[in-house]
């Protein structure tokens, strides 16, 4: 599958506990998975040969700090938090719904867990969703033309603007790169935010996804408020200063579970 890693469960444990940590030795890691330091330094090897994490003396950590995290490590970080969100999602959308689909790992997952939906209408600026949306032959699937970013798969700037502004859809999909504590909408560029505020301006229905990591990351691009959507799909309660800034917005809150899970 278009954007799909080839690594195991525990390879994105890994990635996941060490994004989180800063730093892991071996020995640890070993001991955590009760594995030999072998099996370890096997996994560890594959993660950074994919740029995942990078080697440090006694262990791995995350690497260098960029504008943000690489796609493939997006991908598997809290993958499960992600699943059970996406089955959230796929339980409140029918067959035969228009659905536009932003950029991001989030709407990604999303997308796999409506394969099996029936006669659906995909309309995204990231192949990764339409690839995934193409695999059902029942499925109608619309992309964005221009310039396509590498390593994040997506089209931006004005062309998926206007794009997303063609289409009046049931159902607008779409993540951000953080929430900051009043409640406003983060991401990286302008042109992720000018390409997600379309998304909400043609959608019948806004549904945002996001894990509870994305409440109080930093990203300094503002666009829009938790109170703009219609729904939240997170896998944890939220903040109590969100809860309390979304009383009475009219924003519904979906908190995921393991229920929900496959």
């Amino acid at each position: 599958m278009l954007g799909q890693i080839d690594i195991s469960k525990r390879q994105a444990e890994i990635a996941d506990l060490v994004q989180k940590a800063g730093f892991a030795s071996v020995e640890e890691l070993a001991e955590r998975f009760e594995v030999t330091t072998q099996t370890i330094r096997r996994d560890v090897n594959g993660l950074c040969e994919q740029g995942i994490l990078r080697r440090t003396h006694g262990g791995v950590e995350p690497p260098a700090p960029a504008s943000n995290i690489h796609y493939s490590t997006r991908q598997i970080l809290n993958l499960s938090g992600k699943q059970i969100i996406a089955n959230l999602v796929a339980e409140k959308i029918e067959n035969n719904q228009s659905i536009a689909f932003s950029i991001g790992t989030t709407p990604e997952i999303v997308m796999q867990a409506l394969i099996s939906h029936e006669k659906l209408a995909i309309f995204t600026n990231n192949l990764n969703v339409a690839f995934t949306a193409s695999i059902n032959p029942s499925h109608q699937v619309t992309i964005a033309g221009g310039r396509l970013r590498h390593g994040d798969r997506d089209v931006l700037g004005s062309s998926a603007q206007a794009f997303f502004s063609n289409y009046k859809v049931d159902v607008g999909v779409f993540g951000v790169a953080g929430v900051d504590e009043d409640g406003t909408l983060l991401d990286f560029h302008e042109d992720e935010v000018g390409a997600r505020q379309s998304i909400l301006a043609n959608s019948r229905k806004s549904y945002l996804v996001l894990d509870h990591s994305k409440f109080g990351r930093s990203a300094h691009v503002r666009g829009g408020n938790l109170s703009d959507v219609d729904a939240v799909f997170t896998d944890r309660p939220l903040p109590p200063q969100i809860q309390e800034l979304l009383k009475g917005s009219g924003t519904k809150v979906c908190v995921a579970s393991d229920e929900h899970s496959d």
